[in-house]
């Protein structure tokens, strides 16, 4: 039971941050074109399934339209399924910004842009999920 919740835990909890630079510094290296990303689900999220892996590497100039799309195509959703995705766990990010945009207005300190998905039932009155 210790080992699934701590599967559990958001990735900035499971990683230091001296993990985490190290890594997104290699990542960087290896994809300088590239934008570290980790997308993970919203803790109490009950109706979205569980992405099959929670870091990606995006394209700068993919539109958050895309990436969206790309989301929700790898959840496997219908088109009438609600799904929310947002930065540092308190913004809607514009559809039409570019992921470079995004990246440069909310990367974490450690180098990777956070984002979190759920359905529209888990946003209640537009509060943010840390409020939660």
């Amino acid at each position: 039971m210790q080992k699934y919740q701590c599967e559990n835990r958001p990735f900035k909890e499971r990683k230091s941050f001296a993990t985490r630079i190290n890594e997104t510094t290699e990542i960087r290296g290896k994809y300088p074109n590239k934008i570290p990303v980790v997308v993970e689900r919203y803790r109490k999220e009950k109706i979205l399934p569980q992405l099959d892996r929670i870091k990606f590497l995006v394209s700068p100039d993919i539109s958050m339209s895309q990436f969206i799309f790309t989301l929700r195509t790898r959840l496997s959703l219908t088109a009438t399924q609600a799904f929310y995705l947002l930065v540092n766990n308190q913004t809607l990010p514009c559809p039409s910004l570019t992921i470079l945009e995004i990246y440069n207005d909310n990367k974490d300190e450690d180098g990777f842009l956070y984002m979190t998905y759920a359905s529209q039932e888990m946003f209640g009155a537009g509060a943010s999920l840390e409020q939660q």
